[in-house]
């Protein structure tokens, strides 16, 4: 990994080595649920080398819009990476990686559960006893067993399936799909996790271990607070749009100028919302008194807040609602947020040359994280990491004339 530049030559980047400096991760995964891990092990020092197939990572074709051929959907989730192209379908190429393995301490893959073991690479029977320190992570849909096991897993699929879409939308909109892959951005996220808590354990035990990490369990994980809902009354949990399903008021409300989100945790801070509000009696009808009642008598409650709202300038109430200690938010939109002062301030987005994504959200205060590279193009990293891993030029050059390991994409 090449050291921190210079914090005057972009934005968000890594001022040192990084939390994870020493770790070496080699990278099987594709599209984003294990892409997106692995960029947050590479932001805090990891070595990440990204093992592409001859294809390449088919998200590098997820686009208008592209950079020098390379999508955004690639770009966004690949920094901090180096890329090398290998063909693991030929046997060749399986002994380069086990090669880059030795003296690896993480592989993450999301081949379909069976591919590993297919080419004899299964963790039990060969990478735990090859290498007993390497703790592999295989992200896949449903896992290798069950009813649903070795089916094939995306994003939007296991939205439906988790219940995520049925909860989302309103009443008349229907089962909507969140407009983010919220999935497998939870997949990537509960996959770090993982890791780094095998890595703290094999700190006592000097072991390795497998890592069974799916898109259906951190799915499911996201369920809260409608699985507790329903656990507890036994209610089919339905979509309520905007309004939380536990709290009110906790939603969005018409200003003169904008929609804005509005939430009161406790009665107390009820109170003070009314109090500011200048409708101070509001907090003093049975219907609205406690949260409870408030909830019960939701749209009772959102007619007078509306009628409230409807004289405000959103922009300039959100910031004295605030000030005030009261929660409250315009709703923007994407590129407003990307550019909002707050957003500079706490470098949520960097750029590095014609680089620029979000920045990460982990801040540490002794060892912070960041952008240290550019997003690889295919292959561009071949000699120097088969290179340091001991192959010699005229190995390198055999394995290239052999198609094992490329410097374009095969289409």
């Amino acid at each position: 990994m090449t050291d921190a530049l210079p914090i005057s030559e972009g934005k968000g980047l890594a001022k040192g080595a990084g939390a994870l400096a020493g770790l070496k991760v080699i990278d099987l995964t594709r599209v984003l649920g294990g892409p997106y891990c692995t960029m947050i092990l590479s932001d805090h020092g990891a070595e990440v080398i990204k093992l592409e197939p001859p294809q390449g990572d088919e998200v590098r074709d997820w686009g208008p819009p592209f950079h020098e051929g390379d999508a955004s959907y690639f770009i966004g989730v690949n920094r901090n990476k180096k890329s090398v192209g290998l063909d693991l379908a030929k046997p060749e190429g399986r002994q380069v990686l086990l090669r880059l393995l030795e003296g690896a301490d993480i592989l993450v893959e999301n081949f379909k559960p069976g591919s590993m073991e297919k080419w004899g690479l299964g963790y039990e029977e060969v990478l735990s006893k090859k290498f007993p320190q390497l703790i592999h992570c295989r992200v896949s849909g449903f896992g290798a067993t069950g009813p649903l096991g070795g089916f094939p897993g995306y994003d939007a699929i296991v939205q439906a399936m988790v219940g995520l879409m049925s909860t989302n939308g309103t009443a008349t909109s229907g089962p909507t799909r969140l407009g983010t892959p919220i999935v497998d951005i939870a997949t990537g996220l509960y996959s770090t996790i993982a890791i780094l808590m095998a890595v703290h354990e094999r700190a006592r035990s000097g072991q390795g271990q497998y890592l069974d990490m799916t898109l259906h369990d951190c799915g499911m994980a996201l369920m809260h607070p409608h699985s507790a809902n329903y656990f507890l009354n036994g209610k089919r949990p339905v979509a309520t749009g905007n309004p939380h399903p536990n709290l009110a008021p906790y939603a969005t409300f018409k200003t003169k100028t904008c929609d804005i989100f509005v939430g009161c945790g406790n009665d107390g801070t009820f109170r003070k919302f009314c109090q500011f509000l200048g409708i101070p009696d509001l907090a003093k009808d049975e219907r609205f008194a406690t949260n409870g009642s408030r909830v019960v008598n939701r749209e009772a409650l959102t007619e007078v807040l509306n009628a409230r709202f409807a004289t405000e300038d959103g922009f300039d109430l959100c910031p004295r609602m605030l000030a005030a200690g009261l929660p409250a938010g315009p709703v923007t939109h994407v590129d407003e947020a990307l550019n909002a002062p707050h957003t500079a301030h706490r470098e949520m987005v960097t750029e590095l040359g014609w680089f620029r994504g979000l920045g990460t959200p982990i801040k540490l205060s002794r060892t912070p994280g960041g952008t240290r590279r550019e997003p690889p193009r295919f292959g561009q990293d071949s000699d120097e990491v088969l290179a340091s891993h001991g192959f010699s030029e005229d190995e390198i050059e055999a394995l290239r004339e052999q198609g094992i390991v490329m410097d374009t994409r095969r289409k």
